[in-house]
């Protein structure tokens, strides 16, 4: 029965770690192109570059700390500009 115990154990703090860092993706919904929109390192890319570039704003903000109406913005300009890497 120790031994049992003992290996449920070990296994729970070896998955543990593993289990935890499997996030889901992130993902937005594009009201007005009702499309969802999975956000990993390109998306964020192309969020830094509107932001800053297309924008000319001066500092980086997270998507999710941006208002909605500059998400909207950002969506509009996402697809017609597709091809953006």
């Amino acid at each position: 029965m120790r031994r049992y115990l003992d290996s449920l154990i070990l296994g729970a703090a070896l998955l543990g770690p593993a289990v935890l860092s499997a996030q889901p993706p992130q993902r937005y919904y594009d009201r007005d192109h009702r499309d969802w929109h999975e956000w990993n390192e390109r998306e964020a890319r192309a969020h830094r570059h509107w932001l800053l570039e297309e924008r000319h704003r001066r500092e980086y903000r997270e998507y999710s700390r941006t208002p909605r109406r500059d998400q909207r913005e950002y969506w509009r300009w996402r697809h017609e500009h597709q091809d953006w890497h």
